[in-house]
């Protein structure tokens, strides 16, 4: 009996595999369980002969979609040892995960107090927005799209369910521009017209619920790739986020930093973006100086953000044991979307990847700088850990292995000749 058992559980499992494979290759990127537990209750007797009068055999099975094949399993496009993908399709998708990975709002932990709602048409908006993300304010931003509130978002909002506080003048929603929020919802509009006035309105909600920045960041409004590592910063620091096109400051930013004259200002990226000219017309508007911070091209320009430091200013990361967040060129609004990742966790600053498939030399440079090592004990090293942005059509599975070996910590050798 047991062996006829035996055989029927055999083909039941080969029948299982063929027919869950097709499940298991319709879940990209999660991870599925599977579990067929089978107990024979039979005494201990492995005769084919049962004595009569005894209860027969209990089969249970208990079946779940099963993974098919190792990559079913999510790894390594969800993660590896020393990286975590947000693997959304779309910014808006990938917003949502954020938020969701920050503020988990469960097991009794309450959510953020409000969040912030921008238009995925209003690229700039988000970004500046970032500065509401830091404390006191705290806000995640989340997106949505042409004036509709897509699903992603409308869970997201349910999921983390937002009630507004004193740090947030009792709102549960910061309202952006176009963007729309649930009905219910405590909600604050925000509104502007272009960019730059989008932003200085931004920064007046910013100055009015957490008082006066110690600096400002001058992106420009016209090239997002340099202008998408000021999110993570704005994150940080709660500093505002301003726009200026490439040789003319805005009246919106003027009339914005004539009200900080006495706060230093930063320019974010190359003369290319933003020119001398309007370095120029910055100064005169401020008395605590202006400095530029950044390189030729976006992937040099947000390393170099991330290495720089004067005084309170600039993330200074020139050493391992840090967090990275690393967002596609061609994304911008991921850098918003993954701002939160930037002011908890691992706080890290975002970092720009110009290529799909492989680290740019700028990125594998640096992040190859910051290796961790250790001489004797990893268990006492330090460690680096980096965030993706975005499924594969973003940064490659390729890509993701190649980082993770960057971030891996290594022995190292020290003393007389020491390599």
């Amino acid at each position: 009996m047991l062996g006829r058992i035996r055989h029927l559980l055999s083909d039941l499992r080969r029948w299982l595999s063929r027919h869950l494979r097709a499940v298991a290759g319709l879940v990209a990127g999660t991870i599925v369980l599977a579990a067929a537990i089978v107990w024979l209750l039979a005494g201990g007797d492995s005769s084919d002969e049962v004595a009569a009068g005894a209860p027969g055999p209990q089969v249970l099975i208990r079946e779940a979609p099963a993974p098919a094949e190792p990559a079913d399993l999510g790894f390594p496009a969800f993660a590896t040892k020393n990286t975590t993908r947000v693997a959304g399709a779309d910014p808006i998708a990938d917003a949502a995960g954020v938020a969701l990975a920050v503020d988990p709002a469960s097991g009794g932990v309450p959510g953020p107090d409000a969040v912030t709602l921008v238009d995925v048409g209003q690229w700039q908006a988000a970004i500046a927005a970032a500065s509401l993300v830091a404390a006191p304010i705290g806000a995640p931003i989340l997106l949505t799209d042409a004036g509709e509130l897509p699903e992603l978002t409308e869970n997201a909002i349910a999921a983390l369910a937002p009630k507004g506080s004193a740090a947030t003048a009792g709102r549960a929603a910061f309202v952006i521009g176009d963007a729309v929020a649930p009905d219910g919802l405590a909600d604050l509009e925000v509104s502007g017209s272009e960019p730059a006035e989008l932003a200085a309105e931004i920064d007046r909600l910013r100055d009015r619920l957490a008082g006066a920045p110690e600096h400002v960041l001058i992106a420009s409004s016209d090239e997002p790739a340099f202008a998408m590592p000021a999110a993570g910063w704005a994150a940080r620091s709660g500093d505002p986020v301003l726009f200026v096109e490439r040789d003319r400051v805005p009246a919106p930013t003027a009339r914005a930093l004539e009200a900080y004259k006495r706060v230093p200002v930063y320019v974010l990226g190359p003369e290319d973006a933003i020119s001398a000219k309007t370095v120029k017309r910055l100064e005169d508007l401020t008395s605590a100086g202006v400095q530029r911070v950044g390189a030729a091209d976006p992937v040099a320009s947000s390393v170099e953000f991330a290495r720089y430091s004067s005084e309170t200013f600039g993330w200074n990361i020139n050493d391992p044991g840090h967090g990275f967040v690393i967002a596609s060129a061609d994304r911008p609004l991921d850098a918003a979307a993954a701002a939160p990742l930037s002011a908890s966790g691992t706080w890290g600053p975002l970092l720009v990847s110009d290529r799909r498939d492989t680290p740019p030399p700028d990125l594998r440079g640096y992040l190859l700088d910051l290796k961790p090592g250790y001489e004797t004990d990893p268990t006492r090293a330090v460690y680096n850990h980096l965030w993706l942005i975005g499924d594969e059509s973003a940064l490659s599975v390729g890509f993701q292995a190649q980082v993770d070996e960057l971030a891996e910590v290594a022995p190292v050798s020290s003393g007389p000749g020491a390599d």
